[in-house]
């Protein structure tokens, strides 16, 4: 029997890359104020791989596009080692109208690993798209009760 699979992890596996951006914790905190560009062909995807070594920490995004929509998502990769079937989808494939409004979100990190996030374009035949994006991470605050009289 065929093993149905995620339309996320399919679209990594056979889907037309356009661009693969990897980005460390240490790159996003250091990535200032302004907005970054991503360029997507139509029929083409791209990712923006974030690789995690320590728990806890919240990664969130801003972004917008244009002209029109794009669909994101966001996919779990234990390690560059394990098989794409293996990852795990933590946000589905949804179709953004983020040429009207701000797209935010957030993943908490549950374990080290890559955080793949994907800007979809595969749907349209004839529009590349423009994605004007940010990224924080946080880590979590710790109360270690040094203002404690």
């Amino acid at each position: 029997w065929p093993v149905a699979q995620d339309a996320e992890i399919c679209l990594l596996k056979s889907g037309e890359i356009m661009i693969k951006l990897p980005l460390t914790v240490e790159d996003i905190l250091n990535f200032g104020e302004g907005n970054r560009e991503l360029f997507i062909k139509s029929s083409t995807y791209s990712i923006i791989p974030i690789t995690v070594t320590e728990t806890g920490l919240t990664i969130s995004w801003i972004f917008s596009s244009d002209p029109k929509s794009v669909s994101f998502s966001v996919v779990y990769q234990e390690s560059e080692e394990v098989p794409l079937d293996q990852c795990k989808v933590l946000i589905p494939m949804t179709r953004c109208n983020s040429h009207k409004e701000t797209i935010r979100g957030q993943v908490k990190v549950r374990n080290s690993g890559i955080y793949m996030l994907i800007f979809d374009n595969t749907f349209s035949r004839f529009i590349s798209k423009r994605v004007f994006y940010h990224l924080t991470v946080e880590r979590p605050v710790i109360y270690d009760g040094s203002d404690f009289p």
